[in-house]
């Protein structure tokens, strides 16, 4: 899987604007089994270079997608990580292997719990997981070092500029269904944001704030052997987080992929 992603990155350099991946990452990628992520059902899949099914109308993401955003965030060991759309937390995975902490966000309770128990299995002491609306990050922990986004806004979420530290960065997919773009952007010292688009891609959409204002919100940490969930009521709260079921547009990849 990990040599599949280094060629077709390669094919994609004029998009991607790096030659070749970061073999930090491609050794993340390497380490994690991502066979333990996915439902049994779909486990003979686990290394194709593909979105596969878990549950709840969602994917995970493929490995293709998750090599080149995060080898976009240029993560340090020290590095403080916001994921947006856990999923069943291989993204999360990939994350702690590279960087100091990471807290990621999922809107579905079952998809968030799973994780949990997942990660827990792995060994992963370094991740912590919430149930809420990942359109207004996790403002307790902010701010962070990087923010990365699998799911689609129109426009940047508001609140996760506000949570980038000044130096930082963030990877999100940005647009309309049929114009989405995965972009780059990035906070300078003073504050300042730049954005860069990066190549066109497909995800599903990440909701804002128009849903009822107060609804149940739950932090699952992983702590040790046990699980901790604590009930919040959240206000505001907002709109359904989709997880990507993503691909980069373009005849090289299509023709290299199916």
């Amino acid at each position: 899987m990990v040599e599949a992603i280094r060629v077709i990155a390669q094919h994609l350099a004029a998009e991607v604007g790096r030659a070749t991946l970061d073999d930090r990452v491609l050794r993340a990628m390497a380490k994690v089994p991502r066979h333990e992520f996915v439902p049994v059902e779909v486990k003979p899949y686990a290394y194709l270079n593909r979105p596969l099914p878990i549950g709840f109308d969602k994917t995970i993401s493929q490995p293709l997608m998750v090599a080149v955003m995060t080898d976009m965030l240029e993560l340090q060991p020290d590095d403080v990580v916001l994921e947006i759309g856990t999923g069943l937390g291989y993204q999360s995975a990939v994350l702690a292997e590279l960087a100091g902490k990471v807290y990621s966000v999922e809107i579905i309770e079952e998809l968030a719990q799973r994780a949990v128990q997942r990660l827990k299995r792995e060994g992963y002491a370094n991740i912590d997981v919430r149930v809420g609306n990942g359109y207004f990050g996790w403002p307790e922990h902010a701010p962070f070092d990087k923010v990365i986004v699998t799911a689609a806004p129109d426009l940047i979420p508001p609140p996760l500029i506000n949570q980038l530290k000044a130096g930082g960065r963030m990877v999100i997919p940005v647009g309309l269904p049929d114009a989405q773009k995965l972009v780059v952007a990035a906070k300078d010292l003073n504050g300042k944001v730049g954005t860069k688009e990066i190549m066109q891609v497909l995800f599903s959409l990440l909701e804002g704030s128009d849903q009822p204002t107060l609804r149940p919100s739950f932090l699952i940490q992983s702590v040790g052997a046990h699980l901790v969930a604590t009930l919040r009521l959240r206000k505001p709260s907002g709109g359904r987080l989709s997880a990507s079921a993503n691909v980069p547009r373009g005849a090289i990849f299509n023709s290299l992929c199916r």
